[in-house]
């Protein structure tokens, strides 16, 4: 079975959010990416393979290196939905403030 993998799952982990941020000033290779954690290549081969299943990144061969960069557009997703679950929370504090404020005043 294939595992689907999607925006979420990839922002999930603080390890893959910092590799994204670390994109964002241009392509790295593995071994630039891996600089400034301390886990192995192997590890930040994983977590380069959930980015790239997830469509936040590229990966293209050059010679025997492997670049990555940032493919951002996946975020749009994240940013719906979380303007999509404001709203709707929005909406319903809306509501119980109401309910609270009519409560308060049956009670007095």
């Amino acid at each position: 079975m294939i595992e689907r993998r999607d925006v979420f799952q990839a922002i999930a982990d603080p390890t893959r959010r910092i590799i994204i941020q670390k994109l964002l000033r241009g392509p790295l290779n593995l071994a630039g990416i891996g600089e400034d954690f301390g886990i192995s290549r192997q590890a930040i081969a994983k977590h380069i393979k959930v980015l790239n299943e997830c469509g936040m990144i590229s990966v293209t061969q050059k010679g025997r290196e492997q670049f990555c960069e940032a493919r951002l557009s996946q975020l749009d997703e994240v940013a719906d939905w979380v303007a999509a679950s404001r709203k709707l929370w929005s909406q319903r504090f809306e509501k119980l403030d109401k309910f609270l404020e009519e409560t308060k005043k049956q009670n007095i």
